[in-house]
């Protein structure tokens, strides 16, 4: 798997507004299922890279949890799956911020065919900033606040994803 660097400097760049690419992928044998394409599994594994990248992007990512002993929890997580992708194919992962506050964040991330440009998935999150001593949720560091509020900020402007805050059920007709 490999990743993008980040795509911009939020201490020093206005983020941007269009939602941000922040992962690559590409599907490896052992993610493919009996049914000969990506396993619902390693859709959330793929997923959950992307997630780290845009923890990282915050500054509350892998390294501030060696650090500071805090690490965000996801609190509930909404999969969906539009086009299967199967063996070898690459993947690109954009994220767009829905809504954060002093503790959560409210993220929403897509899961692209690179080449192709077909939506494949998508994610939406909800996460916390935990101690990971006392197990209770925390207020994020003051750098991770601002770059938060800047690209949430940034991403107002933007369409709700069709896919966002959506409940599951059996649509029937009529």
């Amino acid at each position: 798997m490999s990743t993008l660097s980040t795509p911009f400097d939020p201490d020093r760049e206005t983020p941007p507004e269009a939602p941000l690419e922040i992962h690559r992928a590409r599907v490896v044998p052992e993610w493919i299922d009996y049914n000969g394409h990506l396993n619902v599994g390693y859709y959330v594994v793929a997923f959950d890279k992307a997630t780290d990248m845009l923890l990282d992007l915050f500054d509350i990512g892998e390294a501030h949890a060696a650090r500071a002993r805090q690490g965000c929890f996801v609190l509930e997580t909404h999969v969906t799956y539009a086009q299967e992708v199967g063996l070898d194919d690459p993947l690109r992962f954009t994220a767009q911020m829905l809504d954060a506050d002093d503790k959560r964040l409210h993220f929403f991330i897509e899961m692209h065919h690179r080449e192709e440009g077909y939506l494949a998935a998508t994610s939406e999150q909800i996460a916390m900033l935990v101690d990971l001593e006392a197990r209770r949720s925390v207020a994020f560091p003051p750098l991770a606040a601002r770059r938060i509020e800047a690209l949430t900020a940034a991403h107002r402007a933007l369409p709700r994803p069709p896919q966002a805050g959506s409940r599951i059920a059996i649509r029937r007709k009529g």
